[in-house]
């Protein structure tokens, strides 16, 4: 199952050309970049690991990409994804996140739904690595 989580995510994975691009999207529009890991894909994990500090004042998609390239050597086996935040009336709201590195065997998760008292169905989660 492959995980769907942010923008294209129903699109193949992009290549760094194609990341580079969406990077200098972000930036134009006034954007800080993020980057963040995670080896727990699950959909309510929403508190992924922050690769440093995003970058504020940052104004090159080089160095973003030179940002990712680190993390990837380091994290190359987790998902990685890129944020981007705005903060034009002083709290980050996220524009925009994307996925742009992928486990080589990405984990399966199942859904296994079961009738509950008054006809409520409850599901559970399961992650199989």
């Amino acid at each position: 199952m492959r995980i769907t989580q942010g923008c294209f995510s129903f699109l193949p994975d992009l290549d760094d050309v194609q990341i580079a691009k969406q990077v200098e999207y972000c930036l134009e529009n006034g954007w800080a970049i993020g980057i963040e890991h995670t080896d727990d894909p699950h959909p309510r994990n929403t508190y992924w690991e922050m690769w440093g500090n995003p970058m504020f004042d940052l104004r090159d998609a080089k160095g973003v990409m030179m940002e990712l390239d680190d993390c990837r050597k380091l994290h190359g086996d987790d998902y990685i994804r890129l944020c981007a935040f705005e903060d034009e009336r002083g709290i980050e709201s996220v524009k925009m996140s994307f996925i742009v590195n992928r486990p080589a065997k990405e984990p399966r998760i199942t859904m296994t739904r079961s009738d509950y008292v008054d006809r409520a169905q409850k599901y559970a989660w399961q992650v199989n690595r």
